[in-house]
């Protein structure tokens, strides 16, 4: 039987346990990145969470955006930001709260420098109290929503996997918001909302996973150890998981890269970018790190497994079969073909 075939039929026997620490060091680093971006490079937060004044206009005379921030500095607008749109077709220009006075004043030299009609200029204005107001509600949101995870996870299974599944949700946050600081993107409403569907996706990539290891443990009637279980429950999903992602992968990045970068629809962009992220994300922290982690609690509590009843040892075993669930035979321990012959006296 094929490799291919065998990950179809949920009979794959890759070592995912026994090489947990290079998906650490692997997950370690991406998370080191995402931080060091999320520090330096800061994130492009709407002014729904920051307040200030927006000016959009189209780009008529085909100006940059260093030019016009020029002219609204000469004019006595130090705190400008100038964002080109659609590859310099539209201009967005953010500043801090402004005077109804100052709002004319920086419309009109928008208006003036990029040849646009003043029909056509986009103005927003959100105070700096309604601002705080949504990044406070979007952070209890959150962090209700880890509190419901924590406890239903530790009610329908046990803590420690409740501790995997919070470490994989945290890891994909840290890793999309990286993202979003390294490309720039804006972060709405919209890209909070993405951000909490993500975090549902790969907390149910999780529990399949963490369910699959609880029947397999009920199998075993404690005759396998617990690495051996939790690795072969990874591979007897693995390729759901995988054909799951990938057919969620698939509409997302059409909207993602087709949508918003080459038909110009950029208000989809934010909001397809978490959700293009989160989904990858999501798959590899419930294959790669949840399990792992939920394996290395139990180690951490005198669980650990000895060498040779590792996956990657028992495949090694003469006359023994790996197969999933760590097993040494297609059927689950406690069957009468598994038990060992009686000894006569």
């Amino acid at each position: 039987m094929s490799a291919f075939s065998r990950l179809l039929g949920g009979q794959s026997d890759v070592d995912f346990i026994g090489r947990r620490r290079i998906w650490y060091r692997l997950s370690g680093v991406l998370v080191l990145v995402s931080l060091l971006a999320m520090v330096f490079l800061g994130e492009n937060l709407s002014i729904d969470f920051t307040g200030g004044t927006t000016v959009s206009v189209p780009n008529e005379n085909a100006i940059s955006a260093n030019e016009l921030d020029a002219e609204l500095r000469a004019v006595g607008f130090s705190q400008v930001r100038v964002e080109e749109l659609d590859d310099g077709a539209d201009l967005r220009v953010r500043t801090e709260e402004l005077s109804e006075q100052e709002e004319i004043l920086l419309v009109e030299t928008i208006v003036e420098a990029t040849g646009a009609d003043q029909a056509d200029a986009e103005l927003a204005s959100v105070g700096p109290t309604f601002g705080s107001s949504i990044t406070r509600q979007s952070l209890i949101a959150l962090g209700v929503f880890l509190v419901i995870v924590v406890l239903f996870i530790s009610w329908r299974f046990e803590f420690p996997m409740a501790v995997g599944g919070i470490t994989a949700l945290m890891h994909d946050l840290v890793l999309t918001f990286g993202i979003y600081s390294i490309v720039g993107f804006e972060i709405t409403p919209a890209t909070i909302v993405a951000i909490l569907t993500i975090m549902s996706y790969s907390l149910y990539d999780t529990v399949v996973v963490y369910d699959t290891i609880n029947e397999n443990v009920e199998l075993a009637e404690g005759k396998v150890p617990f690495a051996n279980i939790v690795n072969g429950s990874i591979n007897q999903v693995l390729m759901r998981s995988l054909m799951t992602s990938l057919t969620s992968l698939v509409p997302v990045g059409s909207l993602l890269f087709v949508g918003s970068l080459l038909l110009g629809a950029s208000t989809l962009q934010e909001f397809a970018l978490a959700l293009f992220v989160g989904i990858a994300a999501g798959t590899y922290s419930s294959i790669f790190l949840a399990s792992p982690i939920l394996v290395s609690w139990k180690a951490w509590r005198g669980d650990e497994p000895t060498k040779a009843d590792r996956p990657s040892a028992r495949k090694k075993k003469a006359g023994g079969t790996y197969v999933a669930g760590g097993y040494e035979s297609a059927k689950p321990p406690g069957s009468q073909r598994n038990r060992p012959p009686k000894r006569r006296p």
